[in-house]
């Protein structure tokens, strides 16, 4: 099994790490690099896989080289760092120089097991600060992973967009590498952004897990709304532990409630013709040289948190109004199919609990 050869600070508890930093298959490709949770800490390792003339090692040297920090949002920019190292380390075992540097440079103050900090508060220990900001959270792929995920799931994406604003837990399968599959977990939760304040104190926040294993089942069972991904197919039967799996495309649910939301309607067609008109539009204004500024990122995170908070904007002002009563002009208002998007809009309505009432005539009964 995977064992943790060397640690910063020794005293830290590490339990299972060794698992979520070398994903389950990896003995099958070359390298990768995995996003994981470890208590109220976030990680990212870059594993590599090189052969060797060593019977003790059947062939092979696997390393994952990884850091903790409170924060996932800026964990990319050691992306590079790690790379080398994890090299290095593969190449000259058991010299650790380099990492003792690093981890002298960067240490910082990290919150104990039960979320009290260990010592002086630090500035930089802000859980909540990207609540409705969405994290800088770049990719060294030239496409970026925004238009990765959009040109992966297509109009699924809206489907995804429907299940991540109901806070519901998603799990997505697939294949090693699982780098790639970490940032569709970082997309998913960036679909369910609202900047309205206010809105939604008791709700779950749409928590990214990134990369999960069978050893976290029992963290899983008490979690009512999350984000991850995993490797590991035996997850599929343990149905009790999510609400939505993504098999790479497809994405489907067990509970009968929430069948209607995998079905596309007219509106969310709509949504997607907007979100690629706009994308288009954006290619075009960075080729002929108007605006160099916005991204791909930017867009695509605006477009849903727009879209979002006019919801929850209608939704407020309706459940403030003398009457509470939300009719099919204030659905397609809100850019939402007043049929094809009833049940989803009532189930909103009971996550968020926003006292309205939704009268919107059922066409089979006209």
């Amino acid at each position: 099994g995977n064992m943790v050869e060397w640690c910063l600070p020794q005293d830290i508890d590490l339990e299972g790490v060794e698992f979520k930093s070398m994903a389950s298959g990896s003995h099958k490709i070359q390298s990768d690099f995995i996003y994981f949770r470890k208590g109220l800490c976030f990680g990212l390792a870059c594993f590599a896989n090189m052969p060797v003339e060593s019977e003790l090692e059947r062939g092979a040297r696997m390393k994952s080289v990884g850091i903790l920090s409170p924060s996932y949002t800026l964990l990319y920019r050691y992306m590079h760092f790690l790379e080398n190292q994890v090299r290095h380390q593969l190449e000259m075992p058991g010299h650790y120089s380099h990492l003792e540097a690093f981890y002298d440079d960067k240490k910082g103050v990290l919150p104990n097991s039960k979320g009290t900090p260990t010592s002086q508060q630090p500035v930089h220990w802000l859980p909540s600060i990207h609540r409705y900001m969405y994290p800088e959270m770049k990719i060294t792929h030239p496409a970026g992973c925004m238009s990765q995920f959009i040109k992966f799931f297509g109009e699924q994406i809206l489907v995804l967009w429907k299940f991540a604003l109901l806070r519901k837990r998603i799990l997505i399968f697939s294949p090693p590498p699982v780098g790639v599959v970490c940032y569709r977990v970082y997309c998913c939760c960036c679909l369910a952004n609202v900047s309205l304040p206010g809105l939604g104190g008791t709700v779950p926040e749409s928590k990214p897990f990134f990369y999960v294993n069978v050893a976290d089942i029992e963290m899983l069972e008490t979690e009512v709304s999350y984000v991850a991904c995993t490797t590991e197919k035996i997850f599929e039967e343990k149905r009790d532990l999510y609400d939505v799996y993504v098999d790479n495309q497809n994405v489907k649910t067990h509970h009968e409630h929430l069948q209607p939301l995998l079905k596309i309607n007219n509106a969310d067609k709509e949504k997607y013709r907007r979100l690629n008109d706009q994308r288009q539009m954006l290619m075009y204004s960075q080729e002929v040289g108007e605006d160099c500024s916005s991204c791909e990122e930017d867009l695509f995170i605006l477009f849903f948190m727009e879209q979002n908070n006019r919801i929850f904007q209608t939704l407020m002002e309706v459940s403030a109004s003398q009457d509470k009563t939300l009719t099919a002009d204030h659905a397609r208002g809100m850019g939402l199919d007043p049929q094809g998007d009833r049940s989803f809009l009532m189930d909103l309505l009971e996550v968020y609990g926003i006292d309205v009432m939704l009268v919107i005539d059922n066409p089979c009964c006209t």
